[in-house]
């Protein structure tokens, strides 16, 4: 039986809380803040958000990353999901230390991942002639990905019962078929958790991105990252509460989803 904690655990776990979300919750108040000032609340407006609109450099790095985001989470997902259903039909004894490998690049740090994959970008530059920039960018937030897309999957195909692949395959479907019409829709949940995973870490990654973009590319949040260097001004904040309400979003429908399809696994 779990018990619920007492008063001092809820007390200790509101001050956690605060301490974690009150900097944010500032930082989206003083983005609608009339001045500039970052203590003195002087009246309400939209204006940062405006100026952010309406500045070029902002909305070409916010296109960027949108690009980077949605490109790499659609491959990513097609790619970790052929991974997940080869590791399901491996042998156990093959497909446990291959699932401890996948599982690495997610327990990495981040720094020693865009370090990594700067140094072999830049080695296999100088033999094929190609420079870190767009493409370099793109595969590296494809790489970080289709790690978490497979741990997304695979739950979902060991609650998957064979007995449905026998039967298809029996009523005259080819492998591709069963695959397509049986193992696809059984997975679906996954996947899609998968999909927006893959876009709220790419959308908001800025280390992995800082070693592999180049100089000529730039994402939104290395563009926050440059505008903080010189002064940080209301429209950093206006720009960071739309990147944290952003994801924030995401996570919600995923935990919603996850939610949702444990509480359909019990009610079966």
């Amino acid at each position: 039986m779990i018990r619920r904690p007492g008063i001092p655990g809820r007390i200790y776990y509101a001050f956690i809380l605060i301490f974690l979300y009150a900097p944010i919750f500032l930082l989206i108040v003083f983005s609608f803040n009339s001045t500039r000032s970052r203590s003195v609340w002087t009246g309400f407006t939209f204006d940062w958000y405006k100026s952010l609109i309406m500045d070029g450099s902002i909305m070409n790095s916010l296109y960027t990353s949108l690009i980077i985001a949605l490109t790499s989470a659609i491959l990513a997902t097609i790619a970790g999901t052929f991974a997940a259903v080869g590791f399901y039909h491996m042998r156990r004894r093959w497909r446990t230390p291959l699932l401890h490998i996948n599982n690495i690049p997610m327990m990495n740090a981040d720094i020693a991942t865009g370090v990594s994959l700067s140094l072999l970008f830049i080695s296999l530059g100088s033999v094929l002639k190609f420079r870190l920039g767009f493409g370099t960018l793109l595969l590296a937030h494809i790489t970080f990905n289709i790690p978490y897309v497979i741990l997304s999957i695979m739950p979902k195909f060991h609650q998957l019962d064979n007995n449905l692949v026998d039967a298809a395959c029996d009523l005259g479907c080819t492998w591709i078929q069963a695959f397509r019409k049986v193992i696809i829709p059984e997975i679906m949940p996954g996947i899609i958790n998968g999909l927006i995973i893959a876009f709220t870490l790419s959308i908001d990654d800025f280390v992995i991105s800082y070693f592999t973009a180049g100089g000529n590319v730039m994402t939104l949040p290395m563009q926050i990252f440059a505008m903080t260097r010189r002064r940080i001004s209301p429209e950093i904040n206006a720009l960071s509460t739309i990147l944290f309400l952003t994801v924030l979003i995401l996570l919600i429908v995923i935990n919603t989803r996850q939610i949702k399809q444990e509480d359909k696994l019990k009610s079966i």
